[in-house]
């Protein structure tokens, strides 16, 4: 049963740091690359940093130079640091397989909230 569980998430004022982490079950770890994901109120699920098997990352445009995605094959685990947090970073974080769809399952979110 595929099954993620994020924590780490809080209130946070702005240009502060948080460090999100990620258990993955279920799935072939090592042969996904990884995400992480984060849905505004009132807005759809945006793609914030995947990073491959291999390691190499990429982010939106949004968080370049902010965040830090991370991934630990023998922990199954993905991380994702966040610094210089600003309000529109409000939202619930989500991990999944890089390119998941809304068939895809989701855990329940980690709660992120920027304000001073």
């Amino acid at each position: 049963q595929v099954q993620f569980v994020e924590s780490g998430g809080g209130l946070v004022q702005p240009g502060g740091s948080l460090r999100l982490s990620c258990a993955a079950s279920g799935i072939n770890f090592r042969t996904n690359a990884m995400a992480w994901y984060r849905q505004a109120p009132g807005n759809q699920r945006e793609l914030v940093a995947t990073i491959s098997r291999s390691g190499r990352t990429s982010y939106a445009d949004s968080v370049k130079g902010r965040f830090t995605i991370s991934r630990d094959n023998a922990k199954n685990t993905v991380a994702l640091q966040m610094n210089s947090l600003k309000p529109d970073d409000t939202g619930v974080y989500y991990c999944n397989i890089a390119n998941a769809g809304p068939t895809n399952y989701w855990g329940q979110g980690t709660q992120v909230t920027v304000s001073p």
